[in-house]
């Protein structure tokens, strides 16, 4: 039996903002891909997100709250699924999900998740407040 709020049928929360494929040049010494990889992906998808929520330019604050439940394969589907968390008056606080594809065995699993914070700054790189 399930345990009470346990998805058995997990997906992903928030909207897909990044799609890309995981690379041999990506990998540790063991194949795998390296976890500064991935949050660069996360950084890259949450940023699309905040400058649209901010309707221009943002810049990163904070990443906290990193969680990495497996390892990322060579050849694996990447998928990064962001949603808002907090508008405040000029920053945006995100929760970003990574999704694998594994094209050898067709299989669909979450790899990793974080928070992250970014700032809506003007041309001049001050912040600035995000539109309501």
């Amino acid at each position: 039996m399930a345990r009470p709020g346990l998805d058995e049928d997990p997906t992903p929360s928030g909207r897909l903002v990044l799609q890309t494929l995981s690379m041999p040049a990506d990998t540790n010494p063991y194949g795998d891909i390296f976890g500064g990889w991935l949050m660069t992906q996360m950084d890259l998808g949450g940023a699309i997100l905040a400058q649209e929520i901010a309707r221009g330019r943002v810049t990163t604050v904070a990443v906290g709250s990193m969680v990495f439940l497996r390892p990322v394969p060579v050849g694996a589907t990447v998928s990064c699924y962001a949603a808002p968390l907090e508008v405040g008056r000029t920053s945006i606080r995100t929760l970003i999900e990574v999704w694998i594809k594994d094209c050898r065995t067709n299989e669909t699993a979450k790899v990793t998740e974080g928070e992250f914070v970014y700032v809506a700054i003007d041309d001049n790189g001050r912040t600035r407040p995000v539109p309501k």
